[in-house]
């Protein structure tokens, strides 16, 4: 049994070691912790992966998710995110086909299952990590650190900061993509399975297996394909017992012999590293191909460091973003949903007091790479080099070193290179336990760990079940963030709450003066309380900062139209249809323009893109209807209003707009069917009752028209018009009793 097992011995009774029970603990305890999300909302971007993306509904042919990217935007798109994990949004369309639609039990339970498997085959990483490759006769790995593997793998299913992952269903994709990354990483472990002292003999199969699994992690999330360079990591120095310090030491003294290159050929670990590198290449040209066009476009409140014009201010800031990553795995408890936007300063100076952290950073760093790499203690070497290489080769994706990433610190990256984490501080646990003599304490310490640890995911897990509690959560961890006051507003605002949502996007616009979307969405509240004149200064403000932004332009145009400025209203508009050519609540605000200027042609043919563009757009067929009975084209409303029906058949508010103008054809008996259809769709509307009994009054059913009167005026005591002809047919009824006496 390796020895860091039984330095563990104190914390782990022998009861809890069979691989079973194992797995079987560290399962429970992995749904334990993140139970409390299974009845959560979708939150933040769940809006966008799951509710909008149009991939996950059987509409879309199943070949457009190979050509779109995570958010349904085709990937040849300029505005396209460019991250492409269609196996990812495959399963989010399973969900949705077995749930009968977005109910997001469904998707979260399979998350949380999902965490569950990885947490269970973490027991078997763990103790190849621990306890290394060695087999019986019959070919079956023995289990040589069953309490190392144990400790770990419970330290890695309660680590918070996995919740982001967990609770948030778009996490999927980080939960995917480390299922096959270590389901590759073992099965490149199984092609030493016939090993002696002089080398490996590597079985073909099992590589070429593990490149196809890492190429599945990639389709999950493009953290996948590090797997390759674990592999790597794992085969020259933990298989291939490839000694740096002996190597280096060799070099200096000019020894000719260098045994270890003969040592490489005669394990076929050249052929080995000859396919992984063949396969990661191919594998990062068919995905350059299939991204159509270049990186995507971030922009400078994503990750500020990266537009930072000294390489001295980006390096330093680079490696405080490590430095906090680094933070969160020790001490998870400050979790946020975003870390952009001002929520960490940058650091301009050598002077900054923060610099500490990353000299505090690269010191265990650089102690632990000198001891993986150069300690006598072959065990020693192996365990911390596969921590160091969980630990770091995942993250390097998300490190700005080779491309710009569109965050500044993001949890959701941290959980492959939690296991790195997990492996450091069990092996730091075994050797503080063996060089003293308070062995309860340290089991204490672990206990605590665990126990608060299991706390934090009860606690953080129930925060993502909705939006308000997460976005209210990050206030105390990120208060300069501009986005956390964002998101808080718009919360507010979709539940009514104004007067609140206006104060917090104040705030946010405070915080971040450029912060176009918090000035659209503040301009939109202002212009539906009338106030015009401060949201036409914000909407041009930012359509100022941002001069591509449809939506802002828009939203001028109907302010400007609000204040009779019709010809910069109309401006407006044609930008906006300029920068989004398929923008149908666009056409539909200007052909609204163009009837208050009387311009009939021209609203029916703005009005009639918006239903080409978006053939579901209620409002702009209503408007056609309405315009064509308002000018006399009873002819030409009926066949509008008949096309609308086609393609909405069940939208009241046509069927009462189509009824009108049948009425006025005469066709009464076909009205009066409409006018009752929509009835029971919404029979609280007063002016469908209204209508129904002018309908009745005209047809001279004076009985049933007096019935809808009365229910019209109960629903709408105020409606004039409706009085009006109630009174007139009173009147008629009271004539028609003189004439019968």
């Amino acid at each position: 049994m390796a020895m860091l097992d039984t330095d563990l011995d104190h914390i782990l009774p022998s009861s809890v070691l069979p691989p079973f029970w194992a797995k079987l603990v560290v399962g429970l305890v992995a749904i334990v912790c993140f139970a409390r999300s299974y009845d959560g909302d979708f939150v933040f971007d769940d809006s966008e992966a799951i509710v909008n993306n149009k991939d996950l509904q059987a509409e879309t042919p199943l070949g457009d998710l190979w050509h779109h990217d995570f958010w349904g935007s085709r990937l040849s798109s300029n505005t396209s995110h460019k991250s492409y994990r269609p196996l990812t949004v495959l399963t989010f369309r399973i969900n949705y086909y077995l749930s009968g639609g977005f109910h997001p039990v469904g998707f979260h339970v399979v998350n949380i299952l999902l965490h569950s498997g990885i947490s269970v085959l973490m027991v078997d990483v763990f103790s190849v990590l621990f306890g290394g490759l060695q087999y019986t006769s019959k070919g079956r790995r023995l289990h040589l650190a069953p309490r190392a593997s144990l400790l770990a793998a419970l330290l890695f299913a309660v680590h918070p900061v996995h919740t982001e992952c967990v609770a948030g269903v778009v996490g999927r994709a980080d939960l995917l993509c480390a299922l096959f990354f270590l389901l590759s990483f073992l099965g490149y472990c199984k092609a030493f399975r016939e090993s002696n002292k002089e080398g490996a003999h590597s079985s073909t199969f099992w590589v070429l297996l593990s490149i196809f699994l890492g190429a599945v992690a990639m389709l999950c999330k493009e953290q996948g394909i590090t797997v390759l360079g674990l592999n790597a990591v794992f085969d020259i120095l933990v298989i291939g017992k490839f000694n740096v310090l002996e190597i280096v030491q060799k070099v200096l003294h000019k020894d000719k012999s260098l045994e270890n290159l003969g040592m490489l050929r005669n394990g076929g670990l050249l052929f080995r590293m000859t396919l992984l590198t063949s396969g990661g290449a191919g594998m990062l040209y068919v995905r350059w191909r299939i991204m159509g066009t270049g990186p995507p476009a971030f922009t400078e409140v994503d990750n500020p460091a990266s537009f930072a014009d000294s390489m001295l201010v980006r390096a330093i800031n680079y490696n405080y973003y490590y430095s906090l990553n680094a933070w969160l795995l020790l001490c998870p408890w400050w979790l946020c949903f975003d870390w952009s936007m001002g929520c960490i300063p940058l650091i301009k100076s050598v002077s900054d007091w923060r610099v500490i952290a990353l000299a505090a950073l690269w010191f265990c760093l650089i102690g632990l790479i000198c001891q993986a790499l150069c300690s006598e203690d072959g065990h020693k070497r192996r365990i911390l080099t596969l921590g160091l290489g969980f630990l770091v080769i995942p993250f390097l994706p998300a490190s700005n070193l080779f491309f710009r990433v569109g965050f500044v610190v993001a949890e959701r990256v941290l959980y492959l290179p939690s296991v790195g984490y997990c492996v450091l501080l069990t092996f730091g646990f075994g050797a503080l336990s063996k060089h003293t003599r308070k062995k309860k304490l340290i089991a204490a310490v672990v206990l605590g760990i665990l126990f608060i640890n299991m706390l934090r995911c009860v606690v953080r897990s129930s925060e993502w079940r909705s939006e308000e509690q997460l976005f209210r959560s990050a206030l105390s961890v990120c208060p300069l963030n501009a986005k956390v006051h964002y998101n808080i507003g718009k919360n507010l605002a979709d539940k009514g709450n104004q007067t609140a949502a206006i104060r917090y996007y104040r705030e946010a616009v405070r915080l971040n003066p450029k912060y176009v979307h918090a000035m659209n969405n503040l301009g939109n509240i202002l212009k539906e309380r009338n106030e015009l004149q401060e949201a036409e200064e914000l909407l041009s403000l930012a359509v100022q900062i941002q001069p591509d932004f449809a939506a802002a332009w828009m939203n001028l145009g109907i302010v400007q139209n609000s204040l009779k400025r019709f010809e910069a209203a109309e401006q407006s508009y044609r930008t906006a249809i300029k920068h989004r050519r398929k923008y149908p609540d666009c056409y539909y605000n200007l052909g609204r323009l163009y009837a208050d200027l009387n311009r009939h042609v021209d609203a029916l043919n703005a009005w009639r893109n918006a239903t080409v563009l978006k053939p579901e757009h209620s409002l702009a067929w209503n408007n056609m209807i309405i315009l064509l009975d308002n000018t006399g084209n009873l002819a030409q409303a009926e066949a509008v209003g008949r096309e609308a029906l086609e393609l909405i058949p069940n939208d009241h508010s046509l069927m009462f707009s189509l009824a009108n103008v049948l009425g006025k054809s005469q066709k009464y008996k076909e009205s009066e069917a409409l006018f009752l259809k929509a009835i029971k769709a919404n029979p609280n509307a007063a002016s469908y009752h209204g209508n129904l009994a002018v309908l009745y009054h005209r047809w001279g059913h004076l009985d049933l028209a007096k019935k809808h009167y009365e229910i019209s005026l109960q629903l709408d005591p105020t409606a004039s018009g409706t009085k009006e002809n109630y009174g007139l047919l009173r009147r008629k009824l009271e004539l028609m009793q003189k004439k019968d006496v």
